[in-house]
C-alpha cells in the first residue's frame, strides 16, 4: 500500500527544536491539487518574494506514477492556495530545492531518471522554469545546494535505493564545473545519518545539515548535524542534540513518520519550517 504524504508547518525558537502542534491538519494535501490526479504531496521547499511565500513540492501523479513539481502561495504560511504544476519532465521529479542567487531564482531537482542532477532557472518566476545545466552526472538523490566561503557546495545521496551514502561536491561557479570532495562519500552504509533532508541553514555562524533517518524504514524521522569544518580538503560534523528533531507524531497525517524540513528564520526571533509526514 502506498504511503500518503502531506505537507505541514511547524514553528519553534530554534530550527532543531520545532513543534508540530497536536490536533492540527496539514496545510497541503493531495486533495488540494486540481490539475493532476495526485497520489500525495511531499518534499516542500519555500521561498519568500515580496509579501508572498512560494511553496514548491513534489506531486506524485497517480496516472503516470511520476513526480511533477507543484506551486502554492501564502501570505501567512498557514493558509495556502494551490496554483498549478509548474515543472514536468518525461522522468520523475522531486526535491525542488528553490533558492535565489545573483538576482535570479533557481531550482535544483532530484532527477534520477535523467541520470544527472539538473539546474533550472525561473523564466519567469514563479511558475515558468527552464533547464540550463547538468551539474553532476549519475544517480544522486536529494541534491542539497548552498553557498559558503566563496564556493558552491552540494550534498547528495549516491545510493538512492539504500539511503545510506552522503556525497559532497563543490564548484567555484553555480553552473560548474563541479568536482567531488576528496573525502566523499562522507558517510557510507549508514541509513541513519546519510540522506539529505532539506535546505542547509546557518545558525550562529554554524551551518546545519538535516538528514533523513531511514531506520527502521525510509521516511521515519529527521536528524540535525552541525558542520564544524568544511574546506575543499576536510569535513567534520557532529549531531546537534543527539536525537531526531522530527519523527512520527500524534496527528493522523504524520503518524507514520517525517523525512523533510525547510526551515526559515523569522523577524520575531522564531523559526518556521515546512515539513512533510505520512500515514498509511
Amino acid at each position: 500500500m502506498p504511503r500518503h504524504w502531506s505537507i505541514g508547518i511547524c514553528t519553534g525558537t530554534s530550527p532543531v527544536e520545532l513543534t508540530v502542534p497536536p490536533n492540527t491538519s496539514p496545510v497541503l494535501t493531495a486533495r488540494d491539487v486540481t490539475d493532476v490526479n495526485a497520489l500525495f504531496v511531499a518534499d516542500p521547499f519555500m521561498i519568500r518574494c515580496g509579501d508572498l511565500w512560494y511553496l514548491y513540492f513534489e506531486i506524485m501523479d497517480a496516472d503516470t506514477m511520476r513526480g511533477v513539481i507543484g506551486l502554492a502561495t501564502s501570505t501567512d504560511l498557514y493558509k495556502w492556495e494551490y496554483k498549478n504544476v509548474v515543472l514536468a519532465e518525461p522522468f520523475h521529479l522531486s526535491y525542488p530545492h528553490v533558492f535565489e542567487a545573483n538576482g535570479q531564482y533557481y531550482i535544483v531537482l532530484e532527477t534520477l531518471g535523467a541520470n544527472n542532477v539538473g539546474l533550472y532557472i525561473a523564466d519567469p518566476f514563479p511558475d515558468k522554469w527552464r533547464f540550463i545545466a547538468t551539474l553532476i552526472p549519475g544517480e544522486h538523490a536529494d541534491p542539497t545546494i548552498f553557498f559558503h566561503d566563496k564556493k558552491w557546495w552540494m550534498f547528495t545521496c549516491g545510493s538512492p535505493q539504500n539511503h545510506d551514502m552522503l556525497n559532497l561536491f563543490f564548484a567555484d561557479e553555480l553552473t560548474g564545473p563541479w568536482q567531488e570532495h576528496p573525502l566523499s562519500p562522507l558517510i557510507a552504509q549508514n541509513p541513519r545519518d546519510a540522506r539529505p533532508a532539506g535546505r542547509i541553514i546557518s545558525v550562529d555562524e554554524k551551518l546545519i545539515r538535516f538528514a533523513q533517518d531511514c531506520t527502521p524504514q525510509y521516511g521515519t524521522q529527521v536528524r540535525a548535524f552541525s558542520i564544524e569544518e568544511l574546506t575543499v580538503h576536510s569535513y567534520r560534523e557532529r549531531e546537534v542534540i543527539g536525537g531526531p528533531i522530527l519523527g512520527p507524531g500524534i496527528n493522523t497525517w504524520n503518524q507514520g513518520g517525517m523525512h523533510h524540513i525547510d526551515a526559515h528564520f523569522q523577524s520575531n526571533a522564531n523559526w518556521v519550517a515546512c515539513v512533510d509526514g505520512w500515514q498509511l
